[in-house]
């Protein structure tokens, strides 16, 4: 008889609404929108939706199990104003709700001129193996000998 690992109790996110996190990120070529179809060397759209992920990531790091992780599930925020390559960009997310395993947070950046940033991303708790389990088949790594 084999038996599972008891699975701990969800982490107690709700307590963490309000907390904040931020990066800072100096923008590099490799950031460019000059990478993603546009002739400008500023920082592109797809990058600074994944710098707000990551600080929305960092504000609930030490609560999230080995167990769980976070996916992202949305975001509605807009590109204000251009960040050009070489200047620095400060992203911060702050948890502002917790809806069941969905978490919704606040983001914002700055450059040394501009708010670029402002808007909300949803991110949500899901079991590590589950997804992973679901995505082995996709990537061709699952044991096709079952």
């Amino acid at each position: 008889m084999t038996s599972t690992p008891a699975r701990t109790a969800a982490p107690d996110l709700a307590s963490l609404i309000g907390r904040s996190a931020e990066v800072v990120h100096r923008v590099g070529d490799k950031d460019a929108a000059t990478n993603w179809g546009n002739d400008l060397p500023v920082l592109a759209t797809p990058v600074l939706l994944w710098l707000s992920e990551i600080a929305a990531m960092k504000v609930i790091d030490p609560a999230v199990t080995d167990q769980d992780m976070t996916v992202g599930l949305a975001h509605d925020s807009a590109h204000l104003a251009p960040t050009p390559v070489g200047e620095e960009v400060t992203v911060s997310a702050t948890l502002t709700a917790v809806e069941g395993r969905k978490l919704v947070f606040d983001v914002e950046a700055r450059d040394p001129a501009a708010t670029v940033l402002s808007g909300r991303h949803t991110r949500a708790v899901i079991d590590r193996a589950r997804f992973t389990a679901k995505l082995a088949p996709r990537l061709g790594t699952a044991d096709r000998s079952a």
